[in-house]
């Protein structure tokens, strides 16, 4: 799947959590801003959440504010994972097997399944884990939803690992 995405010119990329205003917008701010001056390919990033609790709000502001504390700008309105997604998005990277398995229960087909991934699984400490063996847990970026600010902040390194590894892929020849 991401050797097939290494020959576009464009590669859009939805991030998924439940809500889509904790982990899923951060990893959007992330992997925006890492990529902003790419032109081959150009990484076009957005995010969702697989529940409706949220649509049309901002980011959580305690993710808002790990995100902005870390140098990242990304302006951010929730909205809901939809079916239709998987014509418009070449990867689908989920935060945990929650959103995993309502993600993939949405896939019309094999073509649309082989999309979604953990984010984590791009980690490069965790590429070995097979996401359908017992050790899919390790795979997850726990929510941080009204944690502490630590708890934000262990989302925030836990994403910019899995987003480097996901850079590294693509850019690997």
């Amino acid at each position: 799947m991401i050797q097939r995405l290494k020959s576009l010119p464009e590669i859009r990329i939805t991030m998924v959590c439940m809500g889509n205003i904790c982990r899923s917008p951060m990893a959007a701010a992330v992997l925006s801003n890492r990529t902003a001056d790419w032109n081959s390919p150009k990484i076009i990033v957005d995010s969702s959440g697989t529940g409706p609790w949220h649509v049309g709000h901002n980011a959580h502001a305690t993710s808002q504010k790990v995100w902005e504390a870390a140098g990242y700008q990304h302006s951010h309105v929730a909205r809901q994972f939809q079916p239709s997604d998987f014509f418009t998005t070449d990867l689908i990277l989920v935060m945990d097997s929650s959103n995993f398995n309502n993600v993939i229960n949405l896939a019309i087909d094999d073509d649309s399944r082989k999309k979604v991934f953990y984010l984590r699984s791009f980690d490069p400490s965790l590429a070995l884990i097979n996401p359908t063996s017992v050790q899919f847990s390790e795979l997850e970026v726990p929510d941080p939803y009204n944690q502490s600010v630590e708890a934000y902040e262990e989302t925030l390194i836990m994403i910019e690992r899995a987003v480097d590894g996901l850079l590294q892929e693509i850019l690997r020849q």
